[in-house]
């Protein structure tokens, strides 16, 4: 009988659940996309009901539950913490402190109760700590025989950075960098002070830092005073922080917000707040730094594995700028990141330490590209299911039974200008649409990038779009050879495709600058000509693929613009449904959803029913 095991991650944000089949990866899936909260950290029951469903296991067939990191020792992380802090974070302590003895200190006891709404069955239940759960699920799916393994987040249990070599079944940890120092946790002490949200704003202030004047001198005196007063960074990639400058450890908030103002200039910016320059010079002197840290950390593990391939995981492994650094320096032969390298992949690697490591289940080494299947491991909807959908909003659309057919209409409208829902398969496990939950544009529109912002994701104008580039054409458009299927690497847009900059470029305000014609392929090129590229193969999502070669065939361009299939502070969608919902809510002007076309003009008539303005909160 097949064994399986279950790999949960709670109760802090992103949870997740993942079902791996004699160590086949079956399905995983976030909480957020059933319960529609972003970044849920409740006990992922929808999840994980999901994913025992997708592969037919009872809950009672299960070989074994692992959780994705060791409670006991972080609790120890938090006394000895405020015990090494007395009599700061007195408030903090009182805060944290009692829900860990009424519930999280009881993690076992507190799992079995959610876990026994799965089913009946005595189960094991293992806890993996929290960095090796995040090693395990960027080796194991890996198309290494053996590699390097660096996880960078803000914390785990004692771990913040961890170099690991993973070889054949085993993953031996080589060398951790504890709490306090860390690098995830200093990247977001500057998400809250540029006016983010923490743990959900990292990649703004990733997007906000090409918009920072690198050779200002507001620029260079950021960078000396973060070196010389907030961190050491040691030959080795190693940091330590200053203490004195932040109060993450046993407070409520990151920073000590009167020390920065006085050692930056500038006061913490108000969330929703206009950016100044300020703050740009600011982003970008912090994703200096870190590029510089995490090159560092690469260099060290390959010193130290002596290996040719390097894996990443962990939050921070998230930041795709860094990584196409980490190409660019050629530290490594290959690297290959796990796409949902967040805490909701820990739900993966937990699983799959479990089978490889305490199972003793030797590794076979996954054909190309991975054993991620694309990072399509969510639930799938029928024609049937999105009919139902129809009928259920009165809503009309054109039914193609030849697909053929259908992606040429769809091309032809993406040509035309227009925005183009795209609903299609199983839902992608991990922070990115790669092509099944996306909303598709001409990357060659030059008010592509601002109608997708505005009028569709209703998020700030100034965050730059991703491409999806046939696999074949990436050299044509990128300053790379190799596929990159996880939109996880930023690359820079091939020289001969840009367009000079004007003069005194650097003086203009954010949005002349942003608005400026950068290339053949404007709606995709960031401002410092960069782009975050998805690349996709024809038989790892053959229907996605065909819908770009024929926009290609259509107009000689292999590569859209792709975004995630929501809007500002909702999740990607999961359901027909919410597919629907959102596309009504949203200036989109078409969606696919199966072999389904929806026309948003086909629908004004039905939106003078006050039950529908209603239903979809339009004026």
């Amino acid at each position: 009988m097949a064994e399986a095991i279950l790999g949960i991650s709670a109760y802090y944000h992103d949870s997740a659940a993942t079902l791996i089949l004699d160590g086949e990866i079956i399905a995983a899936a976030h909480e957020e996309r059933f319960t529609r909260i972003k970044h849920d950290a409740s006990f992922p029951v929808n999840a994980a009901r999901y994913v025992l469903n997708e592969a037919g296991i009872e809950f009672g067939e299960l070989t074994a539950v692992a959780f994705y990191d060791k409670p006991y020792i972080k609790f120890e992380r938090l006394l000895e913490t405020y015990h090494a802090f007395v009599p700061k974070g007195l408030k903090s302590f009182l805060s944290a402190i009692p829900v860990w003895i009424k519930e999280k200190l009881f993690m076992k006891k507190m799992l079995r109760e959610e876990l026994s709404k799965l089913g009946s069955g005595k189960v094991p239940l293992l806890f993996p700590e929290h960095h090796l759960s995040h090693a395990a699920s960027a080796y194991y799916p890996s198309p290494f025989e053996e590699a390097a393994i660096l996880t960078i987040d803000g914390v785990g249990e004692w771990a913040t950075s961890t170099i690991c070599h993973g070889k054949g079944k085993d993953i031996t940890i080589i060398q951790e960098l504890d709490f306090p120092h860390s690098v995830g946790l200093l990247y977001s002490a500057f998400t809250y002070y540029t006016g983010f949200k923490v743990n959900s704003g990292e990649y703004k202030l990733m997007g906000l830092a090409p918009y920072g004047i690198s050779n200002a001198e507001e620029t260079k005196r950021f960078r000396e005073i973060i070196r010389n007063e907030l961190v050491d960074i040691r030959k080795d990639g190693s940091i330590v922080l200053n203490m004195q400058y932040f109060t993450f450890a046993t407070g409520l908030r990151m920073t000590d917000d009167k020390k920065w103002e006085k050692l930056f200039g500038i006061p913490p910016r108000k969330p929703e707040s206009p950016i100044t320059q300020s703050y740009m010079n600011m982003a970008l002197a912090i994703q200096d730094i870190t590029e510089e840290i995490v090159i560092k950390l690469a260099r060290t593990a390959k010193d130290l594995t002596g290996s040719n391939y390097l894996v990443m995981a962990g939050g921070v492994a998230l930041n795709s700028v860094a990584n196409g650094k980490i190409v660019a320096e050629k530290i490594f032969d290959d690297i290959w990141i796990q796409p949902a390298a967040g805490d909701a992949g820990g739900s993966l690697g937990a699983a799959l330490t479990a089978w490889h490591i305490w199972k003793g289940k030797e590794r076979i080494t996954p054909s190309y590209p991975d054993a991620m299947k694309g990072a399509y491991l969510g639930p799938e909807f029928s024609n049937s299911h999105i009919k139902n959908i129809a009928r259920k909003y009165d809503a009309r659309y054109t039914f193609y039974n030849d697909f053929e057919e259908l992606i040429q209409k769809v091309a032809k409208l993406l040509d035309e200008g227009n925005v183009v829902g795209w609903f299609q398969g199983r839902m992608e496990f991990g922070p990115r649409a790669l092509g099944n939950r996306s909303i598709l544009g001409d990357a060659r529109n030059a008010g592509m990038q601002k109608k997708m912002n505005l009028k569709i994701k209703y998020r700030e104008g100034f965050r730059p779009f991703a491409p999806t580039v046939l696999e074949e054409d990436i050299p044509h458009f990128f300053e790379i050879d190799n596929p990159s299927p996880y939109m996880l690497l930023v690359i820079p847009v091939k020289e001969e495709r840009r367009t000079p900059e004007p003069a005194n470029y650097d003086k203009m305000e954010l949005y002349k600058r942003l608005y400026h014609l950068r290339s053949d392929v404007p709606a995709i090129t960031h401002i410092d000509y960069s782009a975050r590229i998805q690349s996709v193969h024809r038989d790892t999502n053959p229907r996605y693929w065909k819908v770009i070669q024929a926009f290609k065939q259509l107009t000689g361009y292999g590569v859209i613009v792709n975004t995630s299939f929501n809007v500002r502070g909702e999740p990607i969608v999961c359901t027909p449904d919410d597919g629907f919902r959102c596309f009504m809510r949203t200036e989109m002007d078409y969606l696919v959803m199966g072999d389904y076309l929806f026309d948003k003009k086909e629908q004004k008539e039905l939106l003078n029913d006050s039950n529908w303005k209603e239903e979809f909160k339009l004026d």
